[in-house]
C-alpha cells in the first residue's frame, strides 16, 4: 500500500509547492481546498482532492470515516490551511486556531495520522527581535505576537501542543518568497516603475526563505524521526531591508527614484484608515498591526537548526531564489 499524505491549503502559495514536493515521491497525495479554490497549481492528474468541512470536529470525523472506508486514512498530514489576511479579527481565530483545534480533534479521534501531524505556523508568533542588539530569535524564546495573525497562530500551535499522544511537529518558517507569491509582487511592479518607496530610514534586518527549499524542508521533517518539538525555517543568511530592493534592481536592469516616507508620518496616515474602516467593524489590509510589524527593525531568527538536524541543506540563496521568481513573474506576465 502506497504512502498517504494530506495537505490543507493546498492551493495557495505555499500549499502548491508542498504539493509539488509531495510529488516527487511515490505517494498518494490528496489536496485539501475550498470549492472555491482557483486549481491552476494543482494540475496533476495523480493529485486527489477532497474538500473539508473545518466547521466542527464532528462534521470532520464524519468525512474522515468516509475516507478511512475508501483509503485507509493518511500517514501524514501537513495543515498549511490558514489565513493572512481578514477584514475582522475574529476571523483569525475562526481560521488559525478553531479550525486547527477542530482538525486535530477529529484526526486524534480516529487515531490519525498514522506517522506524523505537521502545523505550518509563523515566526510571527515570537514577534520581532531585539531592536538594538539585532540577536536573532531563537526556539526558545518566550512568544511574544503583536499582531491578531500572529496571535491567531500561537493559538493554533498551543491547541496542537496540548496532546500529549498526537505525532505532531511544528515549523515556524520565516518570510516566504518564491513563484506564484503576490505579496512580494508589489515590490517588484514598484521597481519595474521605477520606484522604491522606503519607510523610515532606520536599520532592519531580516530572514528568508525560498518556497522550494520550505518544501523540501516539511517533507523531509514529516519523514523524519522528531515528534513533539518545532523548528524555525530560514535559508539561514541575514538581509538588510534595502538588499531585496537593490537586486530586484539588479535583475531588471531599472533605475529608480527613492522616496522615503517618514515612519511617524505613515503610522498616523494608516491609524486614521484604520479608525475609518473600525467604524464599519472591519480593518483594511495595511493596519495599524500590520505597520507594527512591517515596521519592527529585527526580524532576524536563527533557522539552521532543522537544516542540521535533516542532514539537508537549502538549494537557494537570495540570489538564485529571486532570478528563478522574477523569470516566473515574467513567463506569468505578472511584470
Amino acid at each position: 500500500m502506497k504512502t498517504t499524505i494530506l495537505i490543507t491549503g493546498a492551493s495557495g502559495f505555499i500549499g502548491s509547492h508542498l504539493v509539488d514536493e509531495a510529488l516527487q515521491y511515490d505517494w498518494e497525495v490528496y489536496a485539501g481546498v475550498r470549492s472555491t479554490s482557483s486549481k491552476a497549481y494543482l494540475t496533476d492528474p495523480h493529485i486527489h482532492f477532497i474538500e473539508l468541512d473545518f466547521s466542527s470536529p464532528q462534521k470532520l470525523e464524519v468525512q474522515l470515516d468516509e475516507l478511512i472506508t475508501s483509503m485507509g486514512g493518511f500517514d501524514y498530514v501537513i495543515h498549511n490551511a490558514g489565513i493572512t489576511f481578514a477584514t475582522r479579527k475574529e476571523d483569525f481565530y475562526a481560521v488559525n486556531a478553531q479550525y486547527t483545534k477542530h482538525l486535530v480533534q477529529a484526526l486524534h479521534a480516529k487515531s490519525l495520522p498514522r506517522k506524523k501531524f505537521v502545523l505550518i505556523s509563523s515566526l510571527a508568533v515570537f514577534g520581532p527581535g531585539n531592536a538594538t542588539t539585532f540577536q536573532p530569535i531563537q526556539l526558545n524564546d518566550i512568544p511574544a505576537p503583536i499582531s491578531t495573525y500572529a496571535k491567531s497562530k500561537w493559538q493554533g500551535e498551543q491547541m496542537v501542543r496540548s496532546l500529549d499522544s498526537f505525532p505532531y511537529l511544528i515549523l515556524n518558517p520565516t518570510a516566504v518568497y518564491g513563484p506564484r507569491d503576490r505579496d512580494f509582487l508589489g515590490l517588484v511592479k514598484m521597481v519595474k516603475l521605477g520606484l522604491e518607496i522606503s519607510i523610515g530610514r532606520y536599520r532592519q534586518m531580516i530572514s528568508l526563505i525560498y518556497v522550494k527549499d520550505l518544501a523540501r524542508a516539511v517533507m523531509a521533517a514529516a519523514q523524519s524521526n522528531h515528534l513533539q518539538r518545532a523548528f524555525i525555517v530560514s535559508d539561514g543568511h541575514s538581509y538588510d531591508k534595502n538588499r531585496l530592493a537593490e537586486m530586484v534592481k539588479h535583475f531588471l536592469h531599472r533605475r529608480t527614484w527613492r522616496i522615503t516616507v517618514p515612519l511617524f508620518l505613515f503610522r498616523m496616515v494608516v491609524i486614521a484608515i484604520d479608525r475609518i474602516y473600525a467604524l464599519a467593524g472591519t480593518q483594511p489590509f495595511l493596519n495599524e498591526e500590520k505597520v507594527k510589524e512591517i515596521s519592527s527593525a529585527n526580524w532576524l531568527c536563527e533557522g539552521e537548526e532543522i537544516w542540521k538536524e535533516l542532514n539537508i541543506t537549502p538549494q537557494f540563496n537570495l540570489k538564485t531564489g529571486l532570478g528563478e521568481t522574477l523569470k516566473w513573474y515574467q513567463d506569468q506576465k505578472w511584470i
